[in-house]
């Protein structure tokens, strides 16, 4: 049986596992969590009903939080010329083209978010086995292969980010920091919650968000309640 933490075994103390908990109340719950050493981020974790071994069920795209998500996103983008230089002037981080792929076939990955152009896309195909794993291959399904990298650099800078469900049919993602107001969070857990609802694929039957969980780093799970939070 593993060892919790005083931190963790105070945290479990103030949740009722046999009890789903409105997300207004699930916020006032894990604010009173103990404190780490850092500023936690509050997860949404989702159970999906989804059959992730079917490719017409899998659910990925970019959902954007109106408070952000409270840490500086490292944007990348793979482009060339005008479209180079409008990333540059967007907000991003790094710009380039073949300089930018051998540096990471070398295996520099210091960025968050890698976005590209559709003519760069031959080039970055050999970046799958390190891109791949670490989830920062562009794709049009996230909205990171595009040809209006303004739009992309600014939304990622300011909250939007990836999401994709896992192999057992989970989803996980940021939204926000433990030192956020409650309101703040609140409203970001909603919109979340609302572009999520709408990724339902067509090959999903019954209910979509079959669970949902919201927590801190190294806090507890708890569980809450979220058919209603959907009509905010």
């Amino acid at each position: 049986m593993p060892v919790r933490s005083k931190r963790y075994t105070q945290a479990r103390q103030l949740v009722d596992r046999m009890k789903t908990y409105s997300v207004e109340e699930g916020i006032d719950i894990l604010k009173k969590f103990p404190s780490a050493k850092f500023n936690e981020t509050v997860e949404m974790h989702l159970k999906l009903g989804i059959d992730p071994a079917k490719s017409d069920q899998q659910v990925r795209g970019t959902v954007s939080l109106p408070h952000g998500t409270g840490k500086e996103t490292r944007v990348l983008v793979f482009a060339r010329g005008e479209q180079a230089e409008a990333a540059k002037s967007a907000g991003a981080d790094f710009v380039g083209s073949d300089e930018l792929v051998q540096q990471i076939q070398s295996g520099w990955t210091d960025f968050d978010v890698a976005i590209a152009t559709p003519d760069m896309m031959r080039d970055i195909g050999k970046l799958g086995k390190v891109l791949g794993p670490r989830g920062l291959m562009p794709s049009p399904k996230a909205g990171t292969v595009t040809t209006d990298v303004v739009d992309a650099v600014k939304g990622f800078k300011a909250g939007r980010i990836e999401v994709k469900n896992d192999k057992t049919g989970n989803l996980h993602l940021p939204v926000g920091k433990k030192s956020f107001e409650p309101q703040k969070l609140l409203e970001n857990f909603v919109s979340a919650l609302n572009q999520i609802n709408r990724m339902k694929p067509s090959g999903s039957k019954g209910r979509f968000v079959q669970r949902a969980f919201i927590t801190t780093t190294m806090g507890v799970g708890i569980k809450v309640e979220v058919s209603r939070e959907t009509e905010k």
